[in-house]
């Protein structure tokens, strides 16, 4: 599979995961704590197979990157944080670093 497909679906995995944490409630709830660790570990996985092929600090970046704005975009759509400027602009510099280390 391609490597970048990887990174994204690993990235994607991160926003889920962390979004399981707040589910799992300290990890006091099985399911979502159960699900939350799954994800985790097929991120991780997923990341490692990436880094077969792509450098380090650009995949582990990516899918930093990846994870931190599906989170904060989740965040919001689920348990209702707030949305302001600043926020708005953190995020798109975030999406453009990641953009960035692709197109390096």
């Amino acid at each position: 599979m391609n490597p970048w497909v990887l990174v994204i679906l690993a990235g994607l995995m991160e926003t889920g995961w962390a979004i399981g944490l707040k589910y799992s409630d300290g990890f006091t709830k099985p399911l979502p704590s159960a699900l939350t660790i799954a994800g985790a570990l097929a991120s991780f996985w997923m990341l490692s197979l990436a880094m077969k092929d792509l450098p380090v600090g650009t995949a582990y970046a990516v899918w930093v990157g990846i994870g931190a704005v599906g989170t904060a975009v989740a965040a919001v759509a689920f348990f209702g944080d707030p949305v302001s400027l600043f926020r708005v602009l953190g995020i798109a510099l975030i999406i453009a670093g990641i953009v960035a280390l692709k197109l390096a």
